[in-house]
């Protein structure tokens, strides 16, 4: 696959899970009705006898590919982010993390950027629900090389995952040599002032706002949460002290998902200012990809100007 050009997060996905089904005849594959928007579809074709397409039934999915994983198989089950997230709950919270069953749950169209389906299929709530759910390990790449890297290193982790990846093609920022290590941050862009922290394709614009920043003389780092459980508080909390303020930027409601999580951490072991970008308290609306960001505040400048606020917070708190 191609990461130079803008490709998708399901694409990587899609490859990744193609490229293991050779290396590993554990890996077996299930599908609620939606094989080709989730890319399922290539690996369908290779290994059909490995392939299981479950039909509108999100329940009875995620119930067969827990039975299968505390059998020895290691499952990918599949479908859009809103359908794992509420129809398939339940079964997600005791057949898979109950049971600690080594199930993994790849969740395509997370956040609002899903084209013109709207706010009925618009999940932005879904890492916080299953960040909520004891024993389920939650990721969120932010690219589709990344993407790529976390499906393998989520068939080498023992326990249930949930994973969301985006629909929209979006500019790969990771490198080959990027590591993907599950439970910790990834830092791309060092810095003294304020931190911004962000997952999925909100990276690429906190990388973007601090390129601006810097042009003021603001010196902004920029941190890769791509696992928002189990979190990792020793690095987050080294940014937070090294910088004094920060910025959490999410494709997810505000309430409990990556702002939470920060705040949560700073709250109780650290106080600093942080300011949080994500979905209100609202549902969401259909639109093109930048049109819904712009309306949801999802953007460079709104990112830059949170940055300026955090920083303003900190320097009122130490007097200067």
């Amino acid at each position: 696959m191609n990461f130079d050009t803008p490709v998708s997060m399901r694409d990587g996905f899609g490859q990744a899970l193609l490229e293991l089904g050779e290396q590993n005849q554990r890996v077996v594959a299930l599908s609620a009705d939606v094989s080709e928007p989730t890319r399922v579809h290539w690996f369908a074709r290779k290994f059909p006898e490995r392939f299981f397409q479950m039909g509108i039934s999100e329940n009875e999915m995620i119930g067969t590919a827990s039975g299968m994983a505390l059998n020895g198989l290691i499952p990918f089950a599949t479908t859009f982010a809103i359908f794992a997230a509420s129809l398939a709950h339940q079964p997600m919270r005791v057949s898979a993390a109950y049971a600690r069953a080594n199930v993994k749950i790849v969740a395509s169209h997370g956040g609002v950027t899903i084209g013109a389906d709207g706010a009925t299929h618009q999940a932005y709530e879904d890492l916080g629900l299953m960040r909520l759910i004891p024993g389920m390990t939650v990721l969120a790449p932010c690219d589709a090389r990344q993407t790529y890297h976390a499906v393998f290193a989520a068939a080498e982790y023992d326990g249930p995952i949930y994973m969301r990846v985006g629909r929209v093609d979006e500019q790969v920022i990771t490198s080959e040599t990027d590591e993907f290590n599950i439970g910790k941050i990834q830092s791309l862009r060092e810095g003294s002032d304020v931190a911004i922290l962000a997952n999925g394709i909100m990276v690429s614009r906190a990388l973007e706002a601090a390129r601006i920043l810097a042009g003021e003389g603001m010196n902004a780092a920029v941190i890769n949460v791509h696992t928002l459980k189990p979190f990792d508080t020793e690095g987050v909390l080294h940014v937070l002290k090294t910088c004094g303020a920060a910025v959490t930027v999410e494709e997810h409601t505000v309430l409990g998902g990556l702002g939470g999580a920060v705040s949560e951490c700073s709250a109780r072991n650290y106080p600093v200012p942080v300011e949080s970008i994500g979905v209100q308290d609202v549902f969401g609306e259909s639109g093109d990809t930048e049109e819904v960001l712009g309306y949801y505040g999802l953007t460079v400048p709104r990112i830059a100007d949170a940055a300026r606020q955090a920083v303003a917070r900190k320097q009122s708190i130490s007097g200067k």
